[in-house]
């Protein structure tokens, strides 16, 4: 654990746990970053490559929660640098994006979405459930990207609001959608609401929740996603938690049905 905020809240069954999927369930540094790097790089000419560090900085604006989107804003913002505009479709550009993190097999099996690996486990999922906390998921990933990583943890028809559902991250919409349905399944409503994400456009999406729906208490959880280097894990804590996150985990498996979020 990183470092935690006092926070009026216990994990009791009144709570639902909502989580986002990539750099949280699964490490998607060779993947979905991998794709994204590709991509600016082709459509660059080989001339640039984005860093992990740049990559970061731009989703640190808190806008660029679309991967897809990331790389045109990168592509568009090399050529601006040269004085050039570009005429790339986004169409093209999400063509070549998928075509390296997918691959072009049915299966998927020659993308880089099939080396993903995973942080979360099935067991996890279990103990919240047995725990008696509803659980779901918010992702801006695919409908079906995000559904073969839960199918390889043994996860059966949750409730998930990928991007085909909802706006993109900060909008709450998404989140509360999920909320709702996690409701729903266990026929009781809720108090307290916690997302766990790993961007500052998770963290500000509780933020607006908490505007948009106020009848729930929020907890914005942050996880330090895998790509982070050791030195700069500190400097990413603290740009979750100057974006709204109340806690701060170093993994998504600290955050157990036993954990005080009381303490400090």
């Amino acid at each position: 654990m990183i470092e935690t905020s006092k926070v009026d809240l216990k994990l009791l069954s009144s709570s639902i746990f909502a989580f986002d999927i990539d750099g949280v369930i699964r490490d998607v540094s060779g993947s979905y970053r991998r794709a994204l790097a590709d991509t600016v790089e082709y459509f660059t000419n080989a001339a640039y490559r984005p860093t992990p560090e740049e990559i970061d900085e731009l989703k640190a604006e808190g806008v660029w929660n679309n991967d897809w989107e990331a790389s045109q804003e990168l592509i568009k913002r090399y050529f601006q640098g040269l004085g050039k505009e570009i005429a790339i479709s986004y169409e093209t550009i999400v063509e070549f994006f998928q075509g390296r993190y997918r691959g072009r097999n049915s299966d998927w099996s020659d993308g880089y979405i099939a080396t993903e690996p995973l942080i979360a486990t099935t067991e996890y999922f279990r103990g919240l459930t047995i725990a008696g906390i509803g659980w779901g998921f918010f992702s801006g990933a695919t409908r079906a990207s995000a559904s073969y990583v839960l199918q390889r943890l043994a996860i059966d028809a949750p409730v998930l609001i990928a991007m085909e559902d909802a706006a993109g991250k900060p909008d709450p919409t998404g989140l509360l959608l999920a909320v709702k349905q996690i409701e729903l399944r266990q026929d009781k409503s809720a108090t307290f609401v916690v997302y766990v994400g790993d961007t500052v456009a998770d963290m500000l999406t509780v933020v607006k929740a908490r505007i948009y729906d106020p009848s729930y208490q929020y907890l914005a959880v942050g996880v330090i996603p895998p790509h982070v280097a050791e030195d700069l894990r500190d400097r990413y804590a603290a740009l979750l938690k100057k974006n709204g996150a109340d806690l701060v985990l170093n993994n998504v498996l600290e955050l157990t049905p036993q954990f005080n979020l009381l303490q400090s």
